[in-house]
Order: C-alpha cells, then sequence, then structure tokens
C-alpha cells in the first residue's frame, strides 16, 4: 500500500448528510491513526469545485490510508478489521473502501454473504499489498 502499493480510499457514505459525514469521516481518521504501522490522511477529492469556494465539494469527504512499517498480516486484513470494529460502534455505520477500481462496502454488523464478499476483496487486494509478490520462481 506504500512504496508502490495500491492507494486506499476510505469514503463513509450518509446519504447526503454532509455534516455527519465529516463528523464520521474525522471519527475514523483519529481512530486508524491511532493504529502503528498506519498512515491515514484526507483524501483532497477534486479541490474547489466552483470559484470562491474552498475545499472540497459536497459530501466528497474521504480518507486515505498507507502502511508505514511492516506488519504481520497483510494490510489489507489489519485495515479491513479495523474498520469492521470501527462500524460496529455505532448503528447504521459503513464505510466504502476503494483499491484501484475495485471497491466494497463494509458495515459493523455483516451477514454471511458480506463475509464471503469481504474475503475475496481482501483475496484479489492481497497480492498488491504483501511483503513480496510470489510469482512461483524461487
Amino acid at each position: 500500500m506504500h512504496n508502490g502499493g495500491p492507494q486506499w480510499t476510505l469514503a463513509v457514505p450518509t446519504g447526503g448528510d454532509t455534516l455527519r459525514q465529516e463528523r464520521l469521516t474525522r471519527d475514523l481518521h483519529d481512530t486508524l491513526g491511532r493504529t502503528d504501522g498506519l498512515a491515514v490522511g484526507f483524501h483532497d477529492v477534486d479541490g474547489a469545485t466552483e470559484p470562491g469556494r474552498k475545499g472540497s465539494g459536497v459530501g466528497e469527504v474521504a480518507l486515505w490510508a498507507a502502511t508505514t512499517a511492516a506488519v504481520a498480516r497483510p494490510a489489507s486484513q489489519v485495515l479491513i478489521t479495523l474498520i469492521k470494529e470501527w462500524c460496529a460502534k455505532e448503528r447504521h455505520r459503513k464505510v466504502v473502501v476503494t483499491v484501484g477500481h475495485d471497491s466494497i462496502e463494509i458495515t459493523g454488523r455483516p451477514d454471511a454473504a458480506q463475509e464471503r464478499m469481504v474475503r475475496e476483496f481482501q483475496d484479489r487486494v492481497a497480492d498488491s499489498d504483501g511483503p513480496e509478490p510470489n510469482d512461483g520462481t524461487a
């Protein structure tokens, strides 16, 4: 994820409630920022959208995340676990995780189908954030 790995984008959808989205995004930022080995920052989606307007457009608050040190588990597993725990704190919390052109919505109370989708997502991104690619050569 860092040093040439994929870029992770984390967005907290709130159905158009921009104040709630900003509050929840900042809370997620603080939660992930306290984790050793992770770097988290605010994603500048498009910059100013109209003349005279500061920052990004309404409803476009997002985070980026990257590993800063070697971790025992794949970075995707660490981030997904932290996001699930954060979502479980409050009803109706969701985070959309995007890596490249692949994304998944994570909730705090996933059912069996969502757990399967999360595992498949982790499998797809695990090759790109592991310590070394496994290409079958010795």
